[in-house]
C-alpha cells in the first residue's frame, strides 16, 4: 500500500513539472526587421561583412548595384553547415575555414536583382539586395 502510493505520488509531481515547464519555453528572437549597415565602400568597390556561425549574418544586406563588390565571410569556430557556402547564381561553392575571413569576388549586379547564399543543407541563407 505505501509503494502504490509513493508511485503516485511520484507519477502527479512528475506530470505536473512536465506541466509547468512546457508552459515556460524559451521564446525564439524574432527575426530583425531591419537591415543592419554591414557594407562599406573602399575606393569604388563595395565591401560587405557577414559573418557564418550557426547561420548567417546579417540575413538582408542592401548595397550599391553595378558596382564592384567583394563579399567577406568570417568564421570563427565554425564547424555547422554554415561553413560550406554556396551562392547558386554564382556557382560557387566552398568550405568555409573554421576560422578566418574568406573573400568572394561578386560581379557588378544590376538593379533590382537579389543574390542569395545558403548553407551546404539550405537550412540557413541570406540576402544581397542590389538598388
Amino acid at each position: 500500500m505505501k509503494s502504490t502510493i509513493s508511485a503516485v505520488l511520484v507519477g502527479v509531481v512528475l506530470v505536473g513539472g512536465a506541466v509547468i515547464f512546457s508552459n515556460q519555453a524559451p521564446s525564439m528572437p524574432s527575426e530583425p526587421t531591419t537591415t543592419i549597415s554591414n557594407v562599406t565602400d573602399n575606393d569604388g568597390t563595395q565591401i560587405i561583412a557577414i559573418t557564418a556561425k550557426g547561420g548567417y549574418s546579417p540575413k538582408l544586406t542592401t548595397a550599391k548595384a553595378d558596382t564592384k563588390t567583394i563579399l567577406t565571410v568570417q568564421t570563427t569556430g565554425t564547424f555547422d553547415c554554415s561553413a560550406t557556402l554556396n551562392i547558386p547564381s554564382l556557382k560557387y561553392q566552398t568550405n568555409l575555414p573554421p576560422t578566418g575571413v574568406t573573400e568572394i569576388e561578386i560581379p557588378p549586379q544590376p538593379a533590382g536583382s537579389t543574390l542569395e547564399g545558403m548553407c551546404g543543407m539550405g537550412m540557413y541563407g541570406f540576402e544581397i539586395a542590389f538598388k
